[in-house]
């Protein structure tokens, strides 16, 4: 069994999904609280996700998924813009969708619908960033040269 967990987890895939776990209960708590219970708009209870969730999705796959080791201030700007552009593509493509599909129910229902579908694309979206992008060099590095 032992052998099994560490074959699972040896996958960046795997690992991704359990930093995802911590991130989700995290960062889709905040979002549907602040959206169902302190009332504010769409975007900004999605926002706020986002933000506060990439900064610990940031630590956390950086080292336990991706294993990189180096400190670049580009990769982090580079996290941020990924970050950026899955949210703008997974939300804004959501919510238009979302009120189409759902038309007949009301607004509040049709942006918690869109909040989730949003947050299954983006799911897709980010990590093929952080793998294809993001992380793709400078694994296992110290000096942060970008050598493998």
């Amino acid at each position: 069994m032992k052998r099994l967990l560490i074959n699972i987890f040896s996958r960046p895939i795997f690992r991704f999904a359990a930093v995802g776990v911590v991130n989700t209960i995290f960062g889709a708590g905040l979002m549907f609280v602040l959206y169902n219970f302190a009332g504010l708009s769409y975007w900004v209870s999605s926002a706020a996700n986002y933000i506060c969730g990439g900064i610990l999705s940031y630590f956390l796959n950086k080292r336990f998924t991706f294993g990189v080791k180096k400190r670049s201030l580009g990769q982090f700007l580079l996290f941020a813009a990924n970050q950026v552009a899955c949210y703008l593509v997974a939300y804004g493509a959501a919510k238009p969708i979302a009120a189409a599909v759902f038309a007949s129910m009301g607004r509040r229902t049709q942006e918690n619908i869109a909040m989730l579908a949003g947050m299954a694309v983006f799911t897709v979206l980010n990590y093929l960033g952080q793998k294809n992008v993001v992380f793709k060099y400078g694994k296992n590095t110290q000096k942060g040269d970008g050598t493998e």
